[in-house]
């Protein structure tokens, strides 16, 4: 009696288990991409980087900022590499902050601080934001990911 009783009870009793362990796992994968998009929508039609910057999510930019870390560090006792180090740079002065790097004569020119605004226009395409410019990246196409970015590099302080 209990070989064959048991085993369906068993059976029946992990499907349903099962498939709550399947939709779980379905949900969790979907879920930052989810996030994305409903930051998206919440930021409204054709946002501003301002906007954009209001629904950014640093933990996002960080993993977005991971393409960064072969030229830069963020690491406020880390040296500069290729590229320079780039903790405290948000309020900092354009191509000035870290004085024994080697800055191109353009972006040294270019005067300013880093606000949110300009550092979206630098990691949309620094070369036309600075022409002449050493920085080899093409830039970030998704305005999102530039505004989690910029949330990202507020919270290195």
């Amino acid at each position: 009696m209990s070989g064959p009783s048991r085993r369906g009870c068993a059976a029946g009793a992990v499907r349903p288990t099962l498939l709550v362990c399947v939709t779980a796992l379905v949900l969790a994968a979907c879920s930052p991409s989810d996030d994305k998009e409903s930051r998206r929508r919440a930021a409204g039609p054709a946002p501003s980087a301002a906007a954009l910057l209001r629904v950014a999510n640093a933990s996002a930019g960080e993993k977005v900022f991971g393409q960064c870390f072969a030229c830069h560090s963020i690491d406020a006792s880390a040296a500069d590499r290729s590229g320079p180090n780039l903790f405290g740079v948000m309020g900092a002065a354009v191509g000035q902050r870290r004085p024994r790097f080697p800055y191109s004569g353009a972006l040294q020119a270019a005067g300013g601080t880093w606000t949110p605004e300009r550092m979206d226009v630098w990691l949309t395409n620094p070369k036309a934001m600075v022409p002449g410019t050493a920085m080899g990246f093409a830039g970030l196409a998704d305005p999102l990911d530039r505004a989690d970015v910029i949330a990202y590099l507020q919270k290195q302080h």
